[in-house]
């Protein structure tokens, strides 16, 4: 998932007390919401990539959080380095030179677009699981949410508040029914627990899991957003950030391990084609009553969240890239333009057309996005890694060279693996087409210095 927003601090948050403590808990459960709504989809991902073996799902899940820890200790290392923001763009620019930021700035691109699309998309297939009777014009209903969302950006940054909310409700709701699931079921599904037992266990998870690590999307917002937190000092900016990452990491793997825990004991396996796994799992804990319907409510709303934080960190990127009227950048001024509320509406636009076309492609399925939404932001992930293991290296810090090397293999596995799968290789390309036509287009404007702070600048404009 994408880097996400963060609320707007108090104007005087660096005081002691309950204000901090407000200001922290705004921050944090509004950058997280996009990884936490990568649990609606991720698991069901994996459960496809198994052929439906539920036996195997709860190993290859929790081989997935092992790699998000991985993935999430590096970005803890990015905000000890980095506490004004920056995020892989900034350790790209730093360890190999300022012509590596437009990796993963073009991943970025490409993974906020994504996001918007599989975002909009998984909370249509929300709506549909609890009214059945929308699933003829599920691409016209995800077009009308799109559009929703996008106009909603026009209003600048008034609705970020909401998503802290929106995180809370939603994971108190999921609690519920886990709870409710364990102790007293409504139902117990009828999946087979195994669907090819001669084939090879360890290898069947070592390529599904790759599919699943969707859920990794938005462990580098944290490292991102803190740019939004001026008014702290450094110190406390890498509180409020490796904080949040802790807070993620918690949340994120403790509800993907129990409700993939909870489909395993009531034998949910795939669902109809007009349902959700995750849904499935809910009606089956809570039954058709109100906190089934509590469920699928809040986790659309926190899926049009996650696009609506997409649709503020995109355009804010291609803004910051745009520049100002007294400092060009490196893209057409026009999509730096904003309205009264800070908003650049032509780069909404853009991200707006980018988001339907994929929609549209996929007929407004999140399963059939899943798989390119898996490559665009390991490429972010991967630079990040080994531009962190650069750095350890010429500290002299030969353990934590070794980790982060370590990791940056089973990222590029990872990476390698849903290549291999055909299609998503189009999410590499694109990738690597916006990236290098930025960094072009950069190369024309001059090279201005400067070009390794654009994460952060994004985040601030």
């Amino acid at each position: 998932m994408s880097p996400a927003t963060a609320t707007p601090a108090p104007s005087a948050p660096s005081g002691r007390g309950p204000r901090r403590s407000v200001l922290f808990f705004a921050f944090a459960f509004a950058v997280i919401a996009d990884p936490v709504s990568s649990v609606a989809y991720a698991i069901e991902a994996a459960l496809h990539a198994l052929h439906g073996d539920l036996a195997l799902l709860l190993p290859t899940m929790g081989l997935v959080v092992g790699l998000v820890v991985v993935v999430t200790a590096n970005y803890w290392q990015l905000v000890r380095r980095f506490p004004k923001g920056g995020g892989a763009a900034a350790a790209a620019g730093r360890a190999f030179g300022p012509r590596w930021t437009f990796l993963p700035i073009g991943a970025l691109v490409v993974d906020f677009v994504l996001t918007i699309g599989i975002s909009i998309s998984a909370a249509t297939s929300a709506v549909i699981a609890l009214a059945p009777g929308l699933a003829p014009v599920r691409i016209p209903l995800a077009l009308v949410l799109l559009v929703v969302v996008a106009a909603l950006t026009w209003f600048g940054h008034g609705g970020r508040l909401l998503f802290a909310g929106m995180t809370v409700v939603f994971v108190v709701v999921a609690v519920a029914v886990v709870v409710l699931g364990f102790t007293s079921p409504h139902a117990v599904g009828t999946a087979p627990a195994h669907t090819d037992p001669g084939r090879s266990a360890a290898l069947a998870v070592v390529l599904a899991f790759p599919v699943a690590m969707a859920l990794a999307t938005g462990v580098e917002a944290p490292s991102t957003a803190i740019a939004q937190l001026g008014q702290l000092d450094d110190d406390h900016r890498r509180r409020f950030g490796r904080g949040t990452l802790a807070l993620l990491l918690v949340i994120v793997g403790g509800l993907t391990l129990a409700l993939t825990a909870l489909a395993v004991e009531l034998h949910i396996g795939l669902p109809g084609a007009d349902s959700t796994q995750i849904a499935d799992i809910a009606h089956a804990a809570a039954g058709p009553g109100w906190l089934y319907g509590a469920f699928q409510l809040t986790s659309s709303l926190l899926l049009l969240a996650a696009a609506s934080s997409s649709f503020q960190a995109g355009p804010g990127l291609l803004k910051a890239l745009a520049g100002t009227a007294k400092d060009p950048g490196v893209l057409p001024a026009v999509l730096g333009r904003t309205n009264k509320h800070h908003t650049p509406y032509w780069s909404v636009v853009v991200y707006l057309a980018a988001a339907a076309v994929i929609i549209v492609a996929a007929a407004g399925r999140e399963q059939e996005l899943v798989l390119f939404y898996a490559v665009s932001v390991f490429v972010s992930f991967l630079v990040g890694l080994l531009a962190m293991t650069r750095f350890a290296r010429g500290e002299r810090k030969p353990l934590v060279a070794a980790v982060n090397a370590l990791a940056a293999a089973a990222v590029a596995f990872t990476l390698v693996v849903n290549l291999m799968r055909g299609w998503p290789v189009l999410s590499l390309v694109a990738t690597l087409l916006i990236g290098g036509g930025l960094y072009i287009c950069w190369v024309r404007a001059g090279s201005p210095n400067g070009i390794e702070d654009v994460e952060r600048q994004a985040e601030t404009v």
